[in-house]
């Protein structure tokens, strides 16, 4: 007799009184790794919640801070946003940075506003948060705190004139933040010696440096002034600011920072006025 193979399905090896346990079984493996993940989710919202409903200003910067690892998450961009407007402003400082590093374009309005803060510090996080999402506001804050004025060559209100010329203040920026302000890291010892000794130049610099892509020429011609100016690395950031941006026919026009005082500001200018003039003949061969 021949062998009938019988195909080995869920309905033929499976008793039927057994098929409802079972099922129950599936889902509770499909369900149990969910279900047990989510108290942890929620011990990390508790956490942080907590951390910015704490009565110590450091501590609710310090969470509010770290929001920003959080992407692409409603949640964690309202309570930025919240923080945006807590009453002490390392805190707004923070979430400032932390919208900055969630890309949060849809809080542009609100950082915005941030740029009008009473507080140097809150001012500056909020202009980087436009310049990394690309927002031009982010700029205009940069041209002023390099030029002392706006772009619309008014001078700055008295109240925005006192918070940039703040010593304590810009001092303070360019501690925690100055290694970022350097144009780049080759200048070393001596310009971590400068920070110490100028108290607003670290700021200034990194404005001149991030004037580098804003494609308003009046930002050029605010490079171009800066590479005369007093502190060496305002002139090395400038001077850094008027290569990247690669306009040619600045070169030269800072020509004479090639013999500046200071090596490392010549050194930049060197290496600018060739950058410049390469380019000048890469467009003149184009045409």
């Amino acid at each position: 007799m021949k062998e009938v193979k019988v195909p080995m399905t869920s309905h033929t090896c499976v008793p039927p009184f057994v098929r409802p346990v079972l099922c129950i079984l599936l889902l509770w493996g499909t369900l149990a790794p969910r279900s047990s993940a989510q108290p942890h989710i929620d011990k990390a919202w508790g956490i942080l919640k907590a951390g910015l409903a704490e009565g110590n200003a450091e501590k609710r910067a310090a969470a509010t801070s770290v929001l920003g690892l959080v992407l692409k998450n409603p949640e964690a961009q309202a309570l930025a946003e919240k923080s945006l407007k807590d009453e002490k402003p390392q805190v707004r400082a923070a979430a400032a940075d932390a919208l900055a590093a969630m890309q949060a374009s849809s809080a542009v309005p609100l950082l915005k506003e941030a740029v009008q803060d009473k507080d140097v510090s809150v001012v500056l996080a909020a202009a980087h948060a436009l310049y990394v999402m690309k927002v031009p506001e982010g700029y205009e804050v940069y041209y002023a705190v390099l030029t002392g004025k706006k772009k619309s060559g008014n001078g700055l209100v008295a109240d925005q004139k006192k918070m940039l010329s703040d010593p304590k203040k810009m001092a303070q920026m360019g501690f925690e933040q100055g290694i970022g302000f350097i144009p780049f890291a080759g200048l070393g010892l001596g310009a971590i010696n400068a920070i110490t000794k100028d108290d607003t130049s670290p700021v200034r610099a990194a404005a001149a440096k991030l004037l580098a892509t804003d494609p308003d020429p009046r930002s050029g011609e605010a490079l171009v002034e800066a590479a005369a100016d007093k502190s060496w690395l305002v002139r090395a950031a400038a001077l850094d600011a008027v290569a990247l941006r690669g306009e040619y026919t600045l070169g030269p026009r800072v020509e004479f920072a090639m013999d500046d005082e200071k090596e490392q500001v010549r050194y930049i200018a060197a290496a600018t006025v060739i950058r410049l003039r390469d380019l000048g003949e890469a467009h003149s061969q184009t045409k």
